[in-house]
């Protein structure tokens, strides 16, 4: 599928499209989260997911997202990310605000970890954990 965006960006879910040198490289070395994050992980994590590309008027990817999700119950938003040079215009809330409209996901109980996005993340109905204790969490 295809979503248009502001100033003729858009958004898709076709993973044909993506450039995973170029994800590889912004996760890798520019989020907090993945920060020397293999190429071959990223790989595979992409290929479990369902991913949305942000690219530009010029069809170069300017960020993406993935939903960890079993398609049923329950979907995990991560690796929201929107190239430097793209930020400050609405393209990570156009990004955001698709996610989690997508058909695939849009029903489920849907989750985030953020150091800092908080306000972005609340605009779109995302709040604390209804029951945080019940949560446990385990690294392998």
């Amino acid at each position: 599928m295809r979503w248009t965006g502001p100033d003729g960006y858009w958004v898709s879910d076709d993973r044909s499209l993506l450039d995973l040198a170029r994800v590889h490289k912004w996760l890798s070395t520019e989020s907090y989260w993945a920060d020397g994050r293999s190429y071959e992980l990223v790989a595979k994590s992409f290929e479990a997911s369902l991913v949305l590309g942000l690219y530009g008027p010029d069809n170069v990817q300017a960020g993406m997202c993935r939903w960890v999700t079993d398609s049923s119950t329950f979907g995990w938003l991560c690796d929201v990310f929107v190239d430097a040079n793209e930020r400050g215009s609405g393209l990570g809330s156009f990004l955001v605000r698709t996610a989690v409209a997508h058909p695939a996901v849009k029903d489920l109980r849907q989750v985030l970890g953020t150091r800092d996005a908080h306000d972005l993340y609340r605009r779109f109905g995302f709040g604390p954990l209804t029951a945080p204790e019940r949560w446990m969490e385990r690294h392998g």
